[in-house]
C-alpha cells in the first residue's frame, strides 16, 4: 500500500510527459522556449515514481533506496534531454558557422567581381587616354608640316605636353623634335650671300621654331642630378643649332655627328651615361656667330668622340670628367681650347689625340702630358703631342 501513490502518480505523470513531447517534437520544427524542459522534468518526475513505486511493491529495499534508485532513473532521463540539448547546440553552432563561411565566400566572390569590374574599366579609361594620345600625337605630327610657323610651334608645344602628361610618349617625342632639327634650314647668318627680305623674314620664323624645339628637348630630359630618372637618347645628325643649351641635364647617347653649332653653346654639367658622338660637328665661332662651345664640369660615363671636330670659337672642357674612352683626333680648335681641371680615365694613347690642332694665337689649357708643336704649313695652328 506504500508504494500505491507513487505508482498513480508515476503512471499519470510519466505517459503524459512522453506524449507532450512526442507532440511536441513531431513538428518540423523543433520548439523554443521552457515547454519541452517542462515536459522532461514532467516525464523524469513520473519515472521516480513509477520506479520508486515498483520497488516499494517488492519491499525489499527501504523507501529512501527506493526514491534515490528512482531519482537516478529520473536524473538519467534529465540528462539524456541535456546530451540532446547540447548536440542540437552544436548542430546549430555548425549551421551557423556554414552559414557564416557561405556569406564571407559570397562576399569574396562579390568582391572578386567588383575587383574585376573596376579593373575593366581602369583598363577602358586607359584604353581611352591612349586612344586620346595616339590622336593628339598623330594631329601634332600632321600640323608639324603646316606652313603657318605659329601652327608649328603649337604643334611642338602639344607633342611637349603629351610626353610631359605620359611617360611612355617621351622618347617619342624627343626623336620627333629631333627629327624636326635635322631638316635641312639656312639662316642669313650662316650664309656669306645676301638674301632677299621675304626669304629672309621667313628662314626668322622657322628659327623661332627651331629655338622652340631646342627648348623643349632641353626641358623634357630629366636633371642630372636626378639619379633615378630615365636616359633618353637624343640624335641630332646633321641638326642646324644654334644656342642650343642642355646643361645640368641627363643624356642617354647623343648623337650629334655632321651637326652645325652656331652662336653659343652649352652641356655645362651635363651627365652622358651613353655614347657621345661629335665626330666632324662644325662649331662655328667666325664674325657675326661669334659664340663659344661650354662643357664645364660635364661627366661622359662612356665614349665621347670629338674627332674632326672644327671648332672656330671658345671650347672649354673645364673639369670635366671622362670615364670612358675619349678620342680628339684630327679635331681643329683655332679659337682656342681649354681642358683645365680635366681628368681622363682612360689616359696615355696617342691615338687620343693624334693630328689634334690648337690654336697659336688663342689661350689653350692642355694636360700636363700635352704639348704644342708649331707647323711649318699654318703658323697660326700648332699640333698636339704627348710627352
Amino acid at each position: 500500500m506504500v508504494g500505491i501513490p507513487w505508482l498513480v502518480i508515476g503512471w499519470v505523470l510519466a505517459p503524459l510527459g512522453l506524449l507532450m513531447l512526442v507532440v511536441l517534437f513531431g513538428f518540423r520544427k523543433a520548439p523554443r522556449g521552457g515547454l519541452p524542459l517542462l515536459c522532461t522534468f514532467e516525464l523524469a518526475f513520473g519515472e521516480l515514481a513509477l520506479v520508486t513505486a515498483w520497488l516499494l511493491k517488492d519491499r525489499a529495499p527501504s523507501e529512501s533506496d527506493a526514491l534515490r534508485t528512482g531519482g537516478l532513473a529520473a536524473a538519467s532521463v534529465v540528462a539524456l534531454y541535456g546530451l540532446w540539448l547540447n548536440d542540437r547546440r552544436q548542430r546549430v553552432n555548425e549551421r551557423q558557422q556554414d552559414i557564416e563561411l557561405a556569406r564571407q565566400s559570397l562576399e569574396g566572390e562579390r568582391y572578386e567581381l567588383d575587383q574585376r569590374r573596376h579593373d575593366l574599366e581602369d583598363q577602358r579609361a586607359e584604353n581611352d587616354r591612349a586612344r586620346v594620345a595616339d590622336e593628339r600625337f598623330a594631329r601634332a605630327i600632321e600640323l608639324l608640316g603646316h606652313d603657318a610657323d605659329q601652327v608649328r610651334g603649337g604643334a611642338l608645344e602639344a607633342l611637349a605636353g603629351l610626353a610631359r602628361s605620359n611617360q611612355d610618349y617621351t622618347q617619342t617625342v624627343l626623336n620627333v623634335l629631333c627629327s624636326y632639327l635635322r631638316r635641312p634650314f639656312l639662316h642669313p647668318r650662316y650664309d656669306e650671300d645676301s638674301w632677299p627680305a621675304d626669304r629672309a623674314a621667313e628662314a626668322e620664323r622657322e628659327l623661332q621654331a627651331r629655338l622652340t624645339a631646342q627648348r623643349l628637348i632641353a626641358d623634357l630630359l630629366p636633371r642630372a642630378d636626378d639619379t633615378d630618372a630615365l636616359a633618353y637618347d637624343l640624335d641630332l645628325t646633321g641638326a642646324y643649332l644654334e644656342y642650343f643649351n642642355l646643361s645640368h641635364r641627363r643624356i642617354g647617347k647623343l648623337i650629334l655627328r655632321y651637326a652645325q653649332l652656331f652662336s653659343s653653346n652649352s652641356f655645362n654639367g651635363t651627365r652622358f651615361l651613353g655614347p657621345a658622338w661629335f665626330t666632324e660637328a662644325r662649331l662655328a665661332g667666325d664674325g657675326r656667330l661669334s659664340g663659344e662651345f661650354r662643357c664645364r664640369d660635364a661627366v661622359f660615363h662612356d665614349r665621347a668622340w670629338f674627332s674632326l671636330v672644327t671648332a672656330a670659337g671658345q671650347v672649354t672642357f673645364q673639369r670635366t670628367v671622362f670615364l670612358g674612352p675619349a678620342k680628339f683626333a684630327d679635331a681643329t680648335f683655332s679659337g682656342g681650347v681649354s681642358f683645365d681641371g680635366c681628368r681622363f680615365e682612360i689616359d696615355g694613347a696617342p691615338s687620343m689625340i693624334a693630328r689634334m690642332h690648337v690654336s697659336l694665337t688663342k689661350t689653350n689649357d692642355l694636360p700636363p702630358k700635352w704639348r704644342v708643336e708649331p707647323r711649318e704649313t699654318d703658323p697660326t695652328l700648332g699640333v698636339i703631342v704627348m710627352s
